[in-house]
């Protein structure tokens, strides 16, 4: 004697769509901050070319947030190590940090993650 089971499959699916949706969602937040790390070292790579070469503290500050594209570049924090006058010979880093926050789609559940990149060479 066979059973009904009619909404067996149905029933299957419901408990597994939430961890499907879960996980897509979770690559495509991972994309959108590998991306957004990407892009930082890069700008980071160009902005440290310039305290290389004789530029300053708010010349590499400000081409850092013009080149950054994100959505609220207002966020974004750049330091320049060591500040002032750096002398031929000497090394300069650039620090970016820009917050981000992973599982977006979660709402006040998303978890809050920092997006940072440094990049160091010689003064010319």
């Amino acid at each position: 004697m066979r059973k009904k089971e009619d909404g067996q499959s149905l029933v299957e699916f419901a408990l597994v769509l939430p961890l499907i949706l879960l996980l897509l969602v979770g690559v495509i937040d991972f994309g959108r901050i590998l991306q957004t790390h990407l892009q930082m070292e890069l700008v980071t790579q160009e902005a440290v070319r310039l305290g290389g070469l004789g530029q300053t503290d708010e010349a590499i500050r400000a081409f850092a947030k013009q080149e950054f594209e994100a959505k609220d570049p207002a966020l974004l924090t750049v330091s320049v190590t060591p500040s002032g006058i750096r002398p031929s010979g000497t090394y300069v880093t650039v620090e970016m940090s820009y917050p981000e926050d992973l599982f977006t789609p979660l709402g006040d559940f998303a978890l809050p993650y920092t997006v940072t990149a440094s990049s160091t060479i010689r003064v010319e």
